[in-house]
């Protein structure tokens, strides 16, 4: 392949992908605000007040794509989180829709909505546990809320990094593992919007980028996504499994400064939130019999480490399988079953 036609595949992969790439409008009913002079020159906010009515107004905007000609559109959860809020869907060709969200993954970032349309253009799903690092990849997306079906281009930078991430403007986070590090332009209101590779197929939804840094995206693999869609499709909804305990994934470090027995499994312990519990009530860990400050080792006999989570392990189960921990508590080592459920 000579350079030319390198140069090319890029260009003939937005070229597939764009179509199916919308812009979403995030919009509020806000106070409406009468000016108490009357004077135009006069910003309202600072001289006047409310009249008791309410006006359609803009707060953000983030992006989608399309995954179903019947108008299923994925984008990020922290896009759509706020349920008061109402979601305008923009497609490439200009043209408006009303979006409902039908469901939002309570583990991952992931939305997705829905517009009252068919024969819409989609996108090609591929497969992001083939990516390797330094393989090439482009966002397409709304950046900055203004600038529909932007690209940038960039490469995998990591493969299965850690991230804490803000749902919205109430101070929620999300913890979120596993995802694809780029540096690849990342901007405010690409959120939502597809990461792709050279051959047209979305590999990861553009999630989030760190402040002050320089090139440092994250990207959901698009393989999280596609079990939400067959759940949408099959069930109309989302379905994750559930077992209901707050935890913290040891190593040598936390063994040592806690003097705990073990390196490995996860510590159930309440996080630092006031009210919070380290074992749901009613959920399948309290039925099992999970205590505060027993140490999770394995799940079905498999050692827990940092690289095999508790709540990775428990995602690859369905509802309503049995799962069996061992425990360490203190001294002895105990043997617990349990069934898990839907997370609500």
């Amino acid at each position: 392949m000579d350079l030319k036609d390198y140069d090319k595949l890029p260009i003939d992969s937005v070229k597939k992908v764009a179509p199916s790439v919308v812009s979403i409008v995030i919009s509020k009913h806000m106070p409406k605000i009468k000016s108490l002079y009357g004077a135009p020159f006069m910003s309202p906010f600072m001289f006047g007040e409310a009249d008791g009515q309410t006006e359609k107004v803009k707060v953000g905007g983030g992006s989608g794509f399309i995954v179903h000609p019947d108008g299923l559109i994925l984008t990020n959860k922290h896009v759509v989180f706020d349920p008061d809020s109402e979601y305008t869907v923009i497609t490439t060709n200009l043209k408006e829709y009303p979006g409902k969200v039908v469901s939002r993954d309570p583990i991952n970032d992931i939305a997705v909505l829905k517009i009252n349309a068919t024969g819409l253009p989609t996108v090609r799903l591929g497969n992001s546990s083939k990516l390797e690092l330094g393989q090439t990849v482009l966002a397409i997306g709304n950046a900055l809320g203004l600038f529909s079906n932007t690209v940038s281009k960039g490469i995998i930078s990591g493969l299965s990094r850690k991230i804490s991430a803000s749902l919205g403007s109430g101070g929620q986070m999300e913890h979120l593992r596993g995802v694809l590090q780029t540096d690849v332009a990342i901007n405010q209101g690409n959120s939502g919007g597809p990461l792709i590779d050279l051959n047209g197929e979305v590999v990861g939804i553009n999630t989030a980028i760190i402040y002050g840094a320089q090139n440092i995206g994250f990207s959901i693999p698009i393989n999280w996504a596609k079990q939400d869609l067959e759940d949408i499709i099959k069930h109309g909804r989302i379905i994750k499994p559930f077992i209901g305990l707050q935890y913290v994934m040891l190593n040598n470090e936390l063994k040592g400064k806690y003097s705990l027995p073990v390196d490995y499994g996860a510590l159930v312990v309440r996080d630092h939130i006031p009210g919070s519990v380290a074992v749901v009530p009613d959920s399948p860990a309290h039925k099992a019999g999970i205590l505060e400050n027993d140490i999770i080792t394995a799940l079905n006999g498999e050692n827990l480490t940092e690289e095999k989570d508790l709540q990775d392990m428990v995602q690859k189960c369905t509802v309503g399988d049995e799962i069996t921990m061992t425990v360490l508590r203190k001294s002895e080592t105990l043997n617990l079953k349990t069934k898990l459920v839907e997370r609500k």
